[in-house]
């Protein structure tokens, strides 16, 4: 998280600073109107900052990862930039159209404009040319990304028609992108903020693109094949075996991919609960019945059936050097640690001499029970010499620091491990945090919210 917000403001505050270098006069303006015009132009550069580099973020680029702590935090940062750019798109919005309702409204002397004078530099005459065309096709944009961006924040807005709606916005940025480069102070093209500005919309362009072409993670996908399905009712779980034969290049534990079962529903993201093995080349997920997609899963899915793997992403992958671990997975955010759990039994039988991995507990709460899922839980805990804690929240009660604390006496030297609702795992973080362990290296938690 912290490497997130140093991302978000740092770029607002580079932006900005740079733009002060272009407009220095902002500070002292000539009059109201001069104020009005200045910040017209900030608030549409940070606007179409933040909004370029979320496009660019939607690529879902691997290189960023290590530093963002994984895929899952970079789509948080998606998020704060698109809500940056729908509120700093109001702001301008009502900059430009504010004081044109003042003068309507009387409290504004109406300004009386003379002619534009001629410039010299001919693209700057065509862009002029371009300047109606521009503010209009602009205008219609800002309602059509204001729209879609607040129906992509709703969660209630289902998730089909939010992946189809979605991707319109790489066609509105396109526009905003041409009212941009002609809107834009055509003295700022000369100065860093506009080199700035003209690779950041040359990015965000190609990234449009991509987006539009539906070619995102394309080189990362490969076709695998359902060899296996299993339903646990009792937690309304299934578990999809799929085969890969060709072209995977293999995950580490804890790691999550795209899958795709139907082009119409689109990728949907979800954690591996397998180790890896080249000479089995086999992927498992596990998924929970809790929205529209997954609850139909149990009747569409079939053996035999093709599915489109892309990935892997994430970093939450239990290798921080420290020699003990607690790991906490709630309800369906067990997968990743029965993927960490494989992942040591198969390096086990394959290098029987490494040295021996961290001690590790592991603790699954959950409101709802499966025997079948519990017992190979505890099948695949035993074989990777793990102690693990099952607790049914109607009988056990619920999972706090304090009862983590009492069954594992050495936690001052652990590092947890956490996948599961996000309210439990920040009630968590800040129990550990008051007891002095230094959650801020220590305390890993997955931000497994893609919208």
């Amino acid at each position: 998280m912290r490497n997130i917000k140093r991302a978000f403001w740092g770029m607002l505050a580079l932006v900005s600073v740079l733009w002060v270098f272009a407009e220095p006069q902002v500070f002292q303006p000539a009059s109201f109107l001069a104020l009005r015009g200045t910040m017209v132009q900030y608030s549409g550069i940070i606007a179409m900052a933040a909004m370029s580099v979320a496009m660019i973020l939607a690529l879902r680029p691997r290189w960023p990862e290590p530093w963002f702590g994984g895929l899952d935090k970079m789509y948080r940062l998606h998020k704060w930039l698109g809500i940056a750019a729908l509120v700093v798109s109001v702001v301008h919005w009502l900059w430009s159209q504010g004081p044109k309702w003042a003068t309507g409204w009387g409290w504004l002397e109406p300004r009386v404009r003379g002619a534009r004078p001629v410039p010299e530099n001919p693209v700057e005459q065509f862009f002029m040319t371009l300047r109606g065309s521009a503010e209009g096709l602009g205008e219609w944009a800002f309602y059509a990304a204001v729209l879609l961006i607040a129906l992509a924040l709703i969660k209630r807005f289902p998730y089909r028609p939010f992946y189809k709606t979605h991707r319109l916005l790489a066609v509105a940025y396109l526009v905003l992108v041409f009212h941009s480069v002609v809107l834009t102070s055509f003295s700022y093209w000369t100065s860093p903020v506009g080199v700035g500005m003209a690779l950041l919309l040359a990015a965000g362009t190609y990234a449009a693109l991509v987006v539009l072409l539906r070619r995102v993670g394309a080189a990362r996908q490969v076709q695998g094949e359902i060899a296996s399905l299993q339903y646990y009712p009792g937690v309304r779980a299934l578990e999809a075996e799929i085969e890969v034969p060709r072209g995977w290049p293999g995950h580490k534990p804890g790691q999550f991919a795209f899958a795709t079962s139907d082009t119409s529903e689109g990728a949907h993201p979800y954690t591996i609960a397998s180790g890896w093995n080249e000479k089995d080349p086999r992927i498992t997920f596990v998924t929970k019945a809790l929205g529209d997609h997954t609850s139909r899963l149990r009747e569409k899915l079939h053996v035999g059936q093709e599915v489109k793997i892309e990935g892997p992403y994430g970093c939450f992958t239990f290798d921080n050097g420290q020699p003990r671990q607690i790991w906490i997975g709630g309800g369906i955010g067990i997968t990743p640690f029965i993927a960490g759990m494989k992942h040591i039994t198969l390096e086990r039988h394959a290098n029987p001499n490494q040295p021996r991995p961290p001690v590790i507990d592991l603790f699954h709460t959950t409101t709802e029970y499966d025997e079948t899922a519990i017992a190979k839980l505890q099948a695949d805990a035993e074989a990777a010499d793990i102690r693990l804690h099952v607790l049914v929240d109607a009988r056990d009660g619920l999972l706090t620091g304090e009862r983590i604390r009492a069954a594992v006496p050495e936690w001052r030297e652990a590092s947890i491990w956490f996948c599961g609702p996000a309210g439990f795992g920040e009630a968590l973080r800040q129990d550990f945090a008051a007891q002095g362990l230094p959650v801020t290296e220590r305390f890993h938690q997955e931000l497994f919210a893609m919208r």
